[in-house]
């Protein structure tokens, strides 16, 4: 496994501060925090063989410190189901991406299995110039746009700051099972927090945090996609 340095000097060596989703997700998934197994394939071959062995569906990324907005670049394939959707996903990919941005570097294509639908969370970290760092818990995907339905702590956070994040949002009612709905692990998103809270105390180097979308189901919760950035100063 590659460890949090190696994946921090590596990034420091190429002068950038944006980690990769595949790079975010071995920081997360070494401080305990749950995560969807994604793989980076640098080949067609490579994702298609990679997407066999996590099984279908499957999705795909592009995987590049220079693009923040996947979807907005044509970089996200869903719900692939054979392995000849997913190489022509993979050329795809590639073709859109070079076309919009043509001097992007780009590591390849994240490789993961479709995780299972869930209500769609943001848990997120800035770092505030007189607090330090300052988590947010709210509705996530595009909702978090829209509807800026958000809670804000200072890290560290306790237990019982994690419990009064997730329940000050409006949206809370789609935690508890809204209108028929399966209620969610709600003490799995407060777990969550107070896990992420600590990786970021230890983790000085990390400017800003997105774990967006987190699914919450009735049997946990799972962050399938992750963007870390680095602080510059430490350079």
């Amino acid at each position: 496994m590659v460890t949090k340095k190696q994946i921090i000097d590596r990034a420091r060596n190429e002068s950038r501060t944006l980690l990769t989703e595949v790079e975010s997700k071995d920081l997360l998934r070494q401080a305990g925090i749950n995560v969807t197994d994604t793989r980076l394939a640098t080949s067609k071959e490579e994702a298609v063989s990679v997407s066999r062995k996590l099984g279908f569906p499957i999705v795909l990324k592009v995987a590049s410190p220079d693009i923040v907005h996947k979807s907005d670049a044509g970089g996200v394939k869903l719900g692939l189901k054979t392995s000849k959707q997913v190489g022509k996903a993979y050329d795809d990919i590639l073709k859109a991406v070079s076309q919009k941005y043509p001097r992007a570097a780009v590591h390849g294509v994240s490789v993961q299995r479709m995780a299972r639908p869930g209500v769609e969370v943001i848990i997120g970290m800035s770092r505030d110039a007189q607090f330090g760092p300052v988590l947010m818990f709210g509705l996530g995907g595009i909702m978090v746009e829209l509807l800026k339905d958000v809670s804000f702590r200072i890290v560290p956070l306790t237990g019982w700051d994690a419990h009064e994040m997730v329940r000050e949002i409006k949206g809370y009612p789609l935690l508890e099972g809204y209108r028929g709905q399966e209620p969610v692990d709600v003490s799995a998103l407060e777990e969550l927090l107070v896990k992420v809270s600590a990786f970021i105390e230890h983790a000085p180097e990390i400017k800003e945090l997105d774990l967006n979308p987190v699914l919450a189901r009735s049997d946990g919760v799972v962050a399938v996609d992750a963007r870390a950035v680095l602080e510059e100063s430490d350079w």
